[in-house]
């Protein structure tokens, strides 16, 4: 019983203790991140990564309701749809290998600049099949319609893998995860406006479940949409994958060596009262 009431007694101050202590972290946790983010090195390649995300339209409601109710289009159940998807996934499995032992070695830029534009030469590929030119050079919609997203979703995990690579690298040393949550909402918040910027078009266009007489209108400024963010490609660092890095006050390499070097005296002293108390 004395022992229940007195942990009872001190439980609030010690509440009160932790609760200072994980608002300290937080406060530390922000400014950190805030000097990170003021960095060019960091907020250039973020903003690149918005943008090639945002500008990359995603049309993808109008198409599916082409393939399943345009009298134009293949007329396929939406089942069928589902099960190419699930096809199309096999290019993203191929894309990341692809990347794995080819790319990896290369520039930050020179991958952007080519993944950037075959990912617009990829979407003519819907272009093709909205307009029904894969019928004139005899390929089914289904054989089409397969390769066109095993292809699409290879071009798209080869674009995606460098700024993925990219983001781990802008992340300094104490605020790893944090940083990295941070940078992907970045990521999250580009296909939102891709999203967003790509139902505007069909409405604009008056393209819907059942009118589909501009979607080819649709998929051309897509596609054209898709170059654009090469325009800001400068925002890329240069460097190869692997010798890219943050400046060092960013990443706080020097009190990381004099903590290193504390932390290995520490050991060796602990080391030796060890070793002479089992003698």
């Amino acid at each position: 019983m004395i022992r229940h009431s007195g942990y009872s007694g001190r439980s609030p101050w010690c509440l009160k203790f932790l609760s200072l202590d994980v608002n300290q972290k937080f406060i530390d946790a922000g400014r950190a991140m805030w000097r990170t983010m003021k960095c060019s090195d960091v907020w250039r390649p973020s903003l690149y990564m918005y943008i090639s995300l945002a500008l990359s339209l995603n049309i993808h409601e109008g198409l599916f309701y082409w393939f399943t109710d345009s009298k134009d289009g293949p007329l396929f159940a939406q089942e069928t749809v589902g099960f190419i998807l699930s096809i199309g996934s096999v290019g993203s499995i191929l894309g990341a290998t692809l990347y794995q032992l080819v790319l990896k070695d290369h520039a930050f830029r020179g991958i952007c600049l080519w993944t950037q534009l075959l990912f617009a030469l990829a979407g003519m590929l819907d272009l093709i099949l909205v307009l029904r030119l894969n019928l004139k050079l005899g390929l089914p919609d289904y054989l089409f319609i397969v390769v066109d997203e095993v292809v699409s979703q290879m071009i798209g995990r080869l674009k995606w893998m460098p700024l993925l690579v990219l983001t781990s690298k802008l992340c300094p040393h104490g605020i790893e995860g944090t940083f990295f949550a941070l940078l992907m909402s970045i990521d999250n918040a580009g296909f939102m406006t891709s999203s967003w910027l790509g139902g505007v078009l069909l409405h604009v266009l008056k393209v819907t479940r059942t009118e589909f007489g501009n979607l080819w209108l649709a998929v051309l400024i897509r596609n054209v949409m898709r170059v654009s963010p090469l325009f800001v490609l400068f925002l890329v660092p240069k460097g190869d994958q692997n010798t890219f890095k943050l400046p060092g006050e960013i990443m706080g390499e020097d009190s990381d060596s004099d903590e290193e070097k504390e932390e290995a005296r520490n050991l060796e002293l602990a080391s030796l009262v060890h070793s002479a108390d089992r003698r």
